[in-house]
Protein backbone atom coordinates (compact mmCIF):
# COMPACT_ATOMS: atom_id res chain seq x y z
CA UNK A 1 0.00 0.00 0.00
CA UNK A 2 1.35 3.23 -0.76
CA UNK A 3 0.73 6.25 1.56
CA UNK A 4 0.71 10.36 -0.02
CA UNK A 5 1.77 12.91 2.28
CA UNK A 6 -0.45 15.72 1.22
CA UNK A 7 1.54 19.11 2.45
CA UNK A 8 -1.31 21.84 2.53
CA UNK A 9 -0.44 25.01 0.41
CA UNK A 10 0.50 27.54 2.53
CA UNK A 11 -2.13 30.20 2.07
CA UNK A 12 -0.29 33.45 1.21
CA UNK A 13 -1.57 36.84 2.55
CA UNK A 14 -2.69 39.56 0.16
CA UNK A 15 0.20 42.28 -0.40
CA UNK A 16 -2.04 44.61 0.72
CA UNK A 17 -3.36 42.97 3.63
CA UNK A 18 -0.05 42.08 4.67
CA UNK A 19 1.50 45.91 5.04
CA UNK A 20 -1.70 46.74 6.49
CA UNK A 21 -0.22 44.09 9.29
CA UNK A 22 2.94 45.27 8.99
CA UNK A 23 2.10 49.13 9.48
CA UNK A 24 -0.41 48.43 12.23
CA UNK A 25 2.49 46.59 14.79
CA UNK A 26 5.42 49.44 13.56
CA UNK A 27 2.72 52.25 15.16
CA UNK A 28 1.61 49.49 17.91
CA UNK A 29 5.53 49.27 18.61
CA UNK A 30 6.18 53.07 18.54
CA UNK A 31 3.04 53.92 21.02
CA UNK A 32 4.67 51.59 23.57
CA UNK A 33 8.02 53.08 23.30
CA UNK A 34 6.17 56.34 23.52
CA UNK A 35 5.09 55.13 26.30
CA UNK A 36 7.92 54.07 27.96
CA UNK A 37 9.94 57.30 27.64
CA UNK A 38 6.81 59.22 28.94
CA UNK A 39 6.77 56.80 32.20
CA UNK A 40 10.55 57.45 32.47
CA UNK A 41 10.20 60.95 32.04
CA UNK A 42 7.33 60.94 34.90
CA UNK A 43 9.66 59.08 37.00
CA UNK A 44 12.41 60.85 36.87
CA UNK A 45 10.44 64.44 37.35
CA UNK A 46 9.00 62.67 40.68
CA UNK A 47 12.41 62.06 41.92
CA UNK A 48 13.33 65.18 41.05
CA UNK A 49 10.86 66.60 43.22
CA UNK A 50 11.42 63.83 45.90
CA UNK A 51 15.16 64.96 46.25
CA UNK A 52 14.32 68.51 46.69
CA UNK A 53 12.31 67.65 49.63
CA UNK A 54 14.67 65.38 51.00
CA UNK A 55 17.72 67.42 51.02
CA UNK A 56 15.10 70.22 52.48
CA UNK A 57 14.08 69.20 55.90
CA UNK A 58 12.57 72.38 56.29
CA UNK A 59 9.30 73.37 54.23
CA UNK A 60 7.76 77.24 53.60
CA UNK A 61 4.35 76.75 54.12
CA UNK A 62 2.92 79.71 53.49
CA UNK A 63 -0.37 81.26 54.79
CA UNK A 64 -0.71 84.99 53.26
CA UNK A 65 1.63 87.88 51.22
CA UNK A 66 4.14 88.65 54.37
CA UNK A 67 5.24 84.57 54.32
CA UNK A 68 5.25 84.60 50.56
CA UNK A 69 7.35 87.51 50.12
CA UNK A 70 9.84 86.29 53.09
CA UNK A 71 9.91 82.53 52.11
CA UNK A 72 11.50 84.01 48.55
CA UNK A 73 14.54 85.45 50.10
CA UNK A 74 15.76 82.47 52.40
CA UNK A 75 18.18 80.12 50.13
CA UNK A 76 18.04 77.21 52.11
CA UNK A 77 14.15 77.38 51.42
CA UNK A 78 13.72 75.04 48.36
CA UNK A 79 9.88 73.80 48.88
CA UNK A 80 6.97 76.14 49.20
CA UNK A 81 2.90 74.69 50.11
CA UNK A 82 0.96 77.68 49.05
CA UNK A 83 -1.68 77.77 51.72
CA UNK A 84 -3.76 80.69 50.24
CA UNK A 85 -4.88 82.29 47.52
CA UNK A 86 -8.35 82.81 44.99
CA UNK A 87 -8.27 81.60 41.22
CA UNK A 88 -7.74 85.53 40.66
CA UNK A 89 -4.27 85.74 42.55
CA UNK A 90 -3.05 81.77 42.56
CA UNK A 91 -1.07 82.45 39.36
CA UNK A 92 0.63 85.32 40.18
CA UNK A 93 1.50 83.83 44.00
CA UNK A 94 2.95 80.71 41.82
CA UNK A 95 4.41 82.49 39.37
CA UNK A 96 6.34 84.05 42.14
CA UNK A 97 7.64 80.83 44.05
CA UNK A 98 8.90 79.59 40.66
CA UNK A 99 10.90 83.39 40.15
CA UNK A 100 12.61 82.40 43.23
CA UNK A 101 13.57 78.78 41.70
CA UNK A 102 11.60 77.20 44.75
CA UNK A 103 9.03 74.16 43.92
CA UNK A 104 5.39 75.54 44.26
CA UNK A 105 2.97 73.48 45.65
CA UNK A 106 -0.41 74.09 46.32
CA UNK A 107 -2.64 73.16 48.63
CA UNK A 108 -6.06 73.46 46.31
CA UNK A 109 -8.46 72.57 48.68
CA UNK A 110 -7.56 76.23 50.12
CA UNK A 111 -8.11 78.08 47.11
CA UNK A 112 -11.13 80.41 47.25
CA UNK A 113 -13.23 79.66 43.99
CA UNK A 114 -11.69 76.24 43.36
CA UNK A 115 -14.02 73.79 44.15
CA UNK A 116 -14.29 69.88 44.68
CA UNK A 117 -14.18 68.38 41.39
CA UNK A 118 -11.36 67.01 38.95
CA UNK A 119 -11.32 70.38 37.36
CA UNK A 120 -9.87 72.35 40.07
CA UNK A 121 -6.55 70.44 39.48
CA UNK A 122 -6.77 71.03 35.56
CA UNK A 123 -7.30 74.83 36.72
CA UNK A 124 -3.99 74.81 38.69
CA UNK A 125 -2.54 72.43 35.96
CA UNK A 126 -3.25 74.57 32.99
CA UNK A 127 -3.03 78.02 34.17
CA UNK A 128 -0.85 78.22 36.36
CA UNK A 129 3.14 77.01 36.76
CA UNK A 130 2.85 75.06 39.77
CA UNK A 131 4.57 71.68 40.46
CA UNK A 132 2.19 70.01 42.47
CA UNK A 133 -0.66 70.06 44.62
CA UNK A 134 -1.43 68.80 48.13
CA UNK A 135 -5.39 68.10 49.46
CA UNK A 136 -7.08 65.86 51.58
CA UNK A 137 -9.46 65.03 48.53
CA UNK A 138 -8.21 61.43 47.53
CA UNK A 139 -9.95 62.04 43.76
CA UNK A 140 -7.66 65.04 43.30
CA UNK A 141 -4.65 62.85 44.16
CA UNK A 142 -5.77 60.76 41.07
CA UNK A 143 -6.44 63.36 39.10
CA UNK A 144 -3.06 65.64 39.86
CA UNK A 145 -1.20 62.30 38.74
CA UNK A 146 -3.18 61.86 36.00
CA UNK A 147 -2.24 65.28 35.00
CA UNK A 148 1.83 64.74 35.72
CA UNK A 149 1.64 66.86 39.37
CA UNK A 150 3.63 66.00 42.45
CA UNK A 151 0.63 64.68 44.85
CA UNK A 152 0.84 65.04 48.42
CA UNK A 153 -1.84 63.81 50.17
CA UNK A 154 -2.62 65.38 53.45
CA UNK A 155 -3.75 63.83 56.54
CA UNK A 156 -5.78 65.08 60.23
CA UNK A 157 -4.49 62.33 62.52
CA UNK A 158 -7.40 62.56 65.20
CA UNK A 159 -7.92 59.17 66.23
CA UNK A 160 -7.06 55.57 65.02
CA UNK A 161 -9.29 55.65 61.98
CA UNK A 162 -7.22 57.86 60.30
CA UNK A 163 -4.22 55.37 60.87
CA UNK A 164 -6.84 52.87 59.01
CA UNK A 165 -7.24 55.67 56.32
CA UNK A 166 -3.66 55.66 55.64
CA UNK A 167 -3.29 52.06 55.16
CA UNK A 168 -6.18 51.79 52.93
CA UNK A 169 -5.82 54.95 50.60
CA UNK A 170 -2.28 54.51 49.99
CA UNK A 171 -2.80 51.24 47.78
CA UNK A 172 -5.87 53.06 45.74
CA UNK A 173 -4.67 56.44 45.34
CA UNK A 174 -1.08 56.02 45.44
CA UNK A 175 0.23 59.65 46.37
CA UNK A 176 3.79 60.56 46.09
CA UNK A 177 4.22 61.95 49.47
CA UNK A 178 1.39 62.06 52.42
CA UNK A 179 1.38 64.74 54.79
CA UNK A 180 0.63 64.29 58.34
CA UNK A 181 -0.78 66.91 61.09
CA UNK A 182 -0.25 67.83 63.13
CA UNK A 183 3.51 66.93 63.25
CA UNK A 184 3.95 67.13 67.22
CA UNK A 185 3.12 63.41 67.70
CA UNK A 186 6.74 61.78 66.89
CA UNK A 187 5.43 58.22 68.42
CA UNK A 188 2.74 58.39 65.77
CA UNK A 189 4.52 59.98 63.05
CA UNK A 190 7.05 56.64 63.83
CA UNK A 191 3.90 54.33 62.96
CA UNK A 192 3.08 56.42 60.15
CA UNK A 193 6.10 56.03 58.46
CA UNK A 194 6.11 52.15 59.40
CA UNK A 195 3.22 51.34 57.37
CA UNK A 196 3.13 54.02 54.14
CA UNK A 197 4.41 52.85 51.39
CA UNK A 198 5.53 56.54 50.70
CA UNK A 199 8.02 59.08 52.76
CA UNK A 200 6.35 61.54 55.14
CA UNK A 201 6.41 65.25 55.89
CA UNK A 202 5.00 66.23 59.67
CA UNK A 203 3.33 69.52 59.50
CA UNK A 204 1.79 71.43 61.86
CA UNK A 205 1.70 73.38 64.89
CA UNK A 206 5.68 72.96 64.38
CA UNK A 207 7.20 76.22 66.31
CA UNK A 208 10.33 75.08 67.99
CA UNK A 209 13.96 72.86 66.26
CA UNK A 210 13.08 70.19 69.28
CA UNK A 211 9.53 69.45 67.73
CA UNK A 212 11.50 69.56 63.99
CA UNK A 213 14.39 67.26 65.21
CA UNK A 214 11.74 64.72 66.87
CA UNK A 215 9.49 64.34 63.57
CA UNK A 216 12.63 64.10 61.45
CA UNK A 217 14.13 61.72 64.34
CA UNK A 218 10.75 59.96 63.54
CA UNK A 219 11.03 59.06 60.48
CA UNK A 220 9.76 62.04 58.55
CA UNK A 221 11.38 62.90 55.72
CA UNK A 222 11.03 67.14 55.99
CA UNK A 223 8.63 69.39 58.00
CA UNK A 224 6.06 72.04 57.06
CA UNK A 225 5.23 74.80 59.07
CA UNK A 226 3.98 78.65 58.92
CA UNK A 227 6.35 79.84 61.10
CA UNK A 228 8.95 81.55 59.54
CA UNK A 229 11.63 81.05 62.26
CA UNK A 230 11.47 77.45 62.21
CA UNK A 231 12.36 78.52 58.02
CA UNK A 232 15.61 79.80 59.28
CA UNK A 233 16.72 76.78 61.42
Amino acid sequence: MQYVIVVPEKKKMPRQESKQLTTEMLFNVLLFFNYIAEKRVDHDMDQKYYDMIECNPVIAAVKDMNGLERCCTLEDIRVVFILFGDICNIRGIVRKVKEGNKMAVVHIDLINGLGSKEVAVDFIRDSTMADGIITTKPALIKRGKERGLFTVLRFFLIDSMALENICNLQYSVQPDIIEVLPGLMPDIIKKVCQISRVSVIAGGLITEKRSVLEALSAGAISVSSTNQNVWMM
